[in-house]
């Protein structure tokens, strides 16, 4: 069993388009229509055929009050990772990426939360301890 497909609840899946390929350097695998929204999927382009993160429209009353209420807390929807944080940190803040401070020290590694434009903080990790 592994992991291929993973979601992220966005309030709007053209600035969500936009920002993970725009700002994250994602690349669109999938992008088909369906009624008002699509099946709108990107991938790392270091792993084309890796998980695929599902840019899902927060369609539901309870999905858009679980986002908001994470939202409101500050509180990360999900972690992405990266193997050098401080560089990635650098690229993403002159891509326009809000983060809400620097990478710090952390349980496990160094982390540092951003907000993806869409509803969502996001947690950016490197892991510098053994799991």
């Amino acid at each position: 069993m592994k992991v291929q497909l993973t979601s992220i609840m966005v309030n709007d899946q053209d600035r969500a388009e936009r920002f993970y390929t725009e700002k994250l350097g994602f690349q669109v695998k999938h992008n088909i229509p369906i009624g008002d929204a699509r099946w709108l999927t990107v991938v790392s382009p270091d792993e084309p055929d890796g998980v695929e993160i599902l840019l899902e429209p927060a369609g539901y009353e309870f999905a858009r009050t679980y986002q908001a209420e994470l939202y409101a807390k500050n509180m990360p929807l999900t972690m992405l990772f990266s193997e050098d944080i401080r560089k990635e940190y650098a690229q993403l803040v002159e891509a326009g990426v809000q983060f809400r401070g620097e990478p710090a020290e952390t349980m496990g590694g160094i982390s540092a939360i951003f907000d993806d434009t869409c509803g969502n903080y996001l947690m950016l990790m490197q892991v510098t301890q053994p799991g």
